[in-house]
């Protein structure tokens, strides 16, 4: 077992974050931000992950980090043998670390996380973060989630379309927290000049869908030539849009630097920002471009995400999955419409006060202290 810690020990309940890496993405930028919430309120946090990448979001102060995959001396050319060692490591950590909740987040560690705790007396609270049927992707997984979510004490959902995934009696123990805006995203609305860029930000792969940016921009960038297409992020998609790009007509109007610290300064005097993807839970991204007053171009995409965040047509333009044409016309809209420019810009700030990370925070805590036995 590796574990090293940041600060000094914290007192009251303790916390245990699940989750497979601390790499840079929307459910691990929540589980940090419900981390340092509860550390400041002298909780105890302990992120367990199974293995690290880089580049990874910083520890929060305070908090402990304990690695749960086997080492190389550990690994034997025996599947089995090696998950059962990743049982008992997982679950010996439990054992150790004696939380007073688990809290795991994606895919097959909601799993593990379920079973691991078996017969331990902690109560496991699971966290889909995605469209389930892409988090659970195959039969076995789809069968394994409507079952073993079951045996969890909690279940932590992002839209109604997610809950819907469910079997009713899983959906009666599973409730629906928003995601706590990033506090690095709350400010004063911004009255100044707006560059002439549309922008999105995040991880450049099929799933996003930046090509469809792309492809929209081009429809209109000759109409617009002073307007530049700016598209943040790393990936395995970087290299291959980045091709793409370049043998466009517009390739001197894109721009895909790739990732960038200090995401808020980046965008926050943007035109108009860009969501594409094929699916999404709750978009941190799109959250945090609506709280800078940005209009927000977003696919109307499963499990629905983008939908409850532009509510009845006053914030923002909902457009279809993969279709060219109707994000191109979005583009032109908010380009053309002043008016509607603005409204769209005052009414997404809204989101501020009602993502506030002091009142999400808070709701996470109360369910998850509702939750301890």
């Amino acid at each position: 077992m590796h574990t090293f810690t940041k600060g000094k020990d914290m007192k009251s309940k303790k916390f245990v974050f699940y989750v497979h890496s601390l790499i840079k993405g929307g459910a691990q930028r929540v589980i940090l931000n419900l981390t340092e919430s509860l550390l400041a309120k002298g909780h105890q946090v302990t992120i367990v992950t199974t293995t690290v990448y880089h580049p990874e979001y910083d520890l929060p102060d305070g908090a402990t980090r304990i690695f749960s995959d086997i080492t190389e001396d550990e690994i034997t050319n025996n599947r089995i043998v090696n998950f059962k060692r990743r049982f008992m490591k997982l679950r010996n950590i439990w054992k150790s670390e004696k939380p007073d909740v688990i809290v795991s987040f994606i895919g097959k560690n909601n799993f593990m996380a379920i079973l691991t705790a078996w017969g331990l007396k902690i109560p496991v609270v699971a966290s889909v973060r995605g469209e389930p049927k892409a988090e659970y992707y195959d039969k076995m997984q789809e069968i394994l989630a409507k079952t073993l979510m079951g045996k969890a004490d909690g279940l932590v959902l992002q839209t109604p379309d997610a809950k819907a995934y469910f079997p009713k009696w899983i959906q009666k123990k599973a409730v629906i927290l928003e995601n706590p805006l990033n506090p690095l995203f709350i400010d004063d609305y911004y009255e100044g000049a707006r560059k002439n860029e549309i922008v999105t930000v995040g991880r450049l792969d099929g799933n996003k869908n930046q090509k469809l940016i792309i492809d929209a921009f081009c429809q209109i960038a000759g109409d617009f030539p002073e307007v530049n297409l700016i598209l943040y992020g790393s990936g395995e998609d970087h290299e291959k849009l980045t091709e793409y790009a370049q043998k466009t007509p517009y390739k001197n109007q894109i721009f895909l630097p790739g990732p960038i610290r200090n995401v808020k300064t980046r965008i926050e005097k943007s035109k108009i920002f860009v969501l594409s993807s094929n699916t999404e839970g709750m978009p941190n991204s799109l959250m945090e471009a609506m709280a800078l007053g940005i209009p927000s171009i977003s696919t109307d995409c499963p499990c629905g995400g983008p939908r409850m965040l532009m509510k009845g047509k006053e914030n923002g333009i909902l457009v279809p999955v993969g279709k060219v044409e109707p994000m191109a016309k979005a583009m032109r809209t908010l380009l053309t419409d002043e008016e509607l420019w603005e409204k769209y810009s005052r009414n997404a700030y809204k989101l501020t006060e009602e993502l506030h990370p002091d009142k999400v925070n808070r709701k996470w805590e109360e369910y998850l202290l509702s939750k301890m036995k």
